[in-house]
This record gives structure tokens, C-alpha cells and sequence, in this order.
């Protein structure tokens, strides 16, 4: 039921939907650096826009350049980790993180099917594999966590990801304010980058090989990292371990929800189609087409099989646990009428149980007496009979049948488990 209190002040307006959280915590982290801008971290953002929307540039230029920047303590280009952050993060927004393609994909997908695609995931992933979709690395926040605060926020003790990272920052900043080696090289690397910059506005389309130059600038700027490395490993407890897991974690999850969300068309079409198929198991006649025409052994197997397996299916064969088993059998037997006979010492009940037992030949056995009846039961179940009276064999026999009879339930116990269990 739909909530109406606020409905129509809703549909009467646009979401304007945005990452602007996003750029706000980005920000706060550029701040470090704007009070002055003798920081190192307003440098690289620069560096990071301005070769990515230089127009003289080629794109292998371009990534030429990024690479051999990123090669350079990749864990310190904070410019380029947060930047492709807000890019990422927009490209879901307006849904360009999904292709445009002829077959799944014609036509410009929007915010609001990718949201629709996650939440069909969230349904769609128990229904198959009986697990929720975060154990198949499939949850909301695998998807869209950037844009849910992911790095902002935390469910655990430790700072957000964004706290740790300004800190770092701040840490940074404030012992190159009172450590020389650490100021000269966050200026160098400073220096190299705003020339970088400056030399990358320059470029016009009509310029002469400039290749060397902007090799020159970019092997500076990277070689400064490297130094600017150093410098900060030498700050007291040494922030290097913390920046390489913090730049991890960003860019892992940036990962994570590119290749969940570039393809999560063809995955929930995937999994709505293979629920469909499955449905049509119930159809004798479309169950032995399927599995004459699919190739894949899995699916031959799961058709071929289905009717034997839904035979194994029984409700009162269903248990919690593997502490439940026993009870189960207990009652399974009960509801049966089992044991039907309990004194050994009644041959002819314990005779006539061992006719009913589908373990036993008892063709002829009319013809023989019930101690002989029993003697060969009891033969036929590898059963010694030497040297032993009727009623102690009629006893054997009756706990042998009476096991038999356990066996039997455990067995359609553990059919009807196998068949409900997902695999």
C-alpha cells in the first residue's frame, strides 16, 4: 500500500537527483588544501582535469599520460581517485554507465531502471541460489554504494573512508608546515604539477611536437611523487599503510559497481528468463523438448531429472535442522503405523512383516512353515542363523526390519532435501 501523506507534493515535482553529497565530501577533502594552496592535493585535481578535457590531446595521450602519473604512488593521486569517484558516480545518475547497445541495450537507459534492475536483483537472487544478494556480492551498496554515503558513513568503529582520508590529509599538511625535507617536496611536486598544467593549456591544435615536452613534464611530476613518498613515510607512524588501504577500498568498490551495473540488464533478463524456463518443467511434453534441445549438461540433467525429483518432494520430510532428523523419522514412522510389530516372540506377525519387506524373495513362501519362514528371511539379510533358536533369529530378523524401516525414512528424508536445496 502506498504511503499518501507527501504522494502528490512528490509527483508534482522532479527529484533532481545528484551526486552532490558526493562532491561536498570531495571538497572537504580539496579544503585541506585551500586555505593556502601550498598543499600538494589542489595540484593534482588540476593535473587530473586538465589532461582529461585537453581537446589537442589524443586519447592514447591521455591515458598515456594518467598511467605514468598513477604509476607514481598511486596511492597519493588523490585528485585522480576522487575525481573518477564524482565521475563514476554521475555516469549512474544520467545511467551512461550502462552502454548503448543494438541488442540489450538500443535506447539510453535511465536512473530509474538501474534502480528498478538493483531491486529486481534483490528479489530475483534468493529466489534462485537461496542466499541474499549480498552473498553474491550483489547488494544494494554493490551497486550504488558511492551514491548511498558508502564512504561518508560506517557500521562499524572505524571512521568513514572520507574521514580517514582528510585526516591523512590534514596529517600531511600539518608536518609540512614544520618539516622542511616534507615542505620542499610537497612544493615540488606542487610546482611540477601547476607546470604541467599551465603547459597543457597552452597546447594548440596547430603546435609542433610537443610530445617531448609533455613527457618531460609528466616523467617530473611523477618522479616528484616519488620523492614526496619518501618524505611521508618518514612522518611519525608512517600514514603510507593507511593511504594504500584507503585508495583500495575506493577504487575497489568503484570497480565492483562498474561491473555490476554495466551489465545488469543482461544479468536480470538472465536470471528472469532461467526462472521462466524452470516453470516450464511442469509440462511433460515442453520438459523432454528442453532437455533435447539445450546443450548445457546442467540443464539436460535438471529437465531429465525433474519429475523423479518433485517425487521426492514431501512437506513432512522438511527440517530445520540436522538435530530435527531423528524426531522427524520418529513421527514419520508413527504416522505410518510403524512398528507394526513389536514382540519378537510372535513369529507369525514378525513372518508376515518379513513378506511385506521388498528386500525379501518370498516367492514360495506359502509353502514353508514359519520358523522356515523366518530362517530364510534371515538368510536372504546375511543374518547368521547357526546354532541360534527360532526366536532369537525372529528377534534379529524383527530389529534388522524395524532399522530397515528407519533407513527407508531417512532415505526419502534426505531425497526431499536434496530435491528442495538449490544448486
Amino acid at each position: 500500500m502506498t504511503v499518501n501523506k507527501g504522494f502528490l507534493s512528490l509527483v508534482e515535482n522532479t527529484p533532481n537527483f545528484s551526486n552532490q553529497a558526493l562532491e561536498n565530501a570531495v571538497n572537504d577533502i580539496k579544503s585541506v588544501d585551500q586555505d593556502d594552496g601550498k598543499q600538494f592535493i589542489k595540484s593534482q585535481f588540476d593535473v587530473d582535469t586538465a589532461i582529461r578535457t585537453n581537446i589537442v590531446l589524443s586519447t592514447s595521450q591521455k591515458n598515456d599520460a594518467l598511467e605514468t602519473l598513477n604509476a607514481a604512488q598511486p596511492h597519493l593521486q588523490i585528485g585522480r581517485i576522487l575525481t573518477d569517484v564524482v565521475r563514476h558516480t554521475a555516469s549512474i545518475i544520467d545511467a551512461s554507465i550502462i552502454p548503448l547497445d543494438d541488442a540489450t541495450n538500443p535506447t539510453a537507459s535511465t536512473f530509474l531502471e538501474i534502480l528498478q534492475n538493483v531491486q529486481d536483483v534483490q528479489a530475483l537472487i534468493p529466489e534462485i541460489y537461496g542466499v541474499p544478494a549480498s552473498d553474491k556480492g550483489r547488494a544494494v551498496n554493490d551497486h550504488l554504494g558511492t551514491l548511498n554515503n558508502i564512504f561518508l558513513e560506517t557500521e562499524d568503529s572505524r571512521a568513514p573512508v572520507f574521514t580517514r582520508l582528510k585526516e591523512i590529509m590534514q596529517l600531511i599538511d600539518t608536518n609540512a608546515r614544520t618539516t622542511t625535507a616534507l615542505n620542499i617536496a610537497t612544493a615540488a611536486v606542487r610546482v611540477s604539477n601547476n607546470d604541467l598544467v599551465t603547459f597543457l593549456n597552452s597546447v594548440v591544435a596547430d603546435s609542433t611536437d610537443f610530445q617531448t615536452t609533455l613527457d618531460n613534464r609528466v616523467n617530473t611530476a611523477a618522479g616528484n611523487m616519488a620523492n614526496l613518498q619518501t618524505r611521508i613515510a618518514q612522518i611519525p607512524g608512517d600514514p603510507t599503510t593507511d593511504l594504500v588501504a584507503i585508495k583500495d577500498e575506493i577504487t575497489d568498490q568503484v570497480t565492483l559497481e562498474n561491473n555490476n551495473l554495466v551489465g545488469i540488464l543482461t544479468f536480470t533478463e538472465t536470471l528472469t528468463n532461467n526462472i521462466s524456463f524452470a516453470t516450464l518443467a511442469e509440462d511433460p511434453t515442453l520438459r523432454s523438448l528442453i532437455s533435447k534441445v539445450a546443450q548445457n549438461k546442467n540443464w539436460q540433467t535438471y529437465f531429465e531429472d525433474y519429475e523423479n525429483e518433485k517425487q521426492n518432494l514431501n512437506p513432512i520430510y522438511t527440517t530445520d535442522t540436522d538435530s530435527d532428523k531423528s524426531s522427524v523419522i520418529d513421527q514419520v514412522l508413527a504416522d505410518s503405523g510403524l512398528p507394526d510389530v513389536t514382540d519378537a516372540t510372535d513369529l507369525t506377525a514378525v513372518a508376515a512383516k518379513a513378506k511385506r519387506d521388498n528386500r525379501i524373495d518370498t516367492a514360495n513362501y506359502d509353502r514353508f512353515t514359519v520358523e522356515q519362514q523366518i530362517i530364510k528371511s534371515c538368510e536372504q539379510l546375511g543374518i547368521t542363523t547357526a546354532n541360534r533358536t527360532t526366536t532369537a533369529l525372529s528377534g534379529s530378523l524383527l530389529r534388522n526390519m524395524d532399522q530397515h524401516d528407519r533407513d527407508e525414512i531417512a532415505r526419502q528424508l534426505d531425497s526431499n532435501e536434496s530435491a528442495t536445496t538449490l544448486s
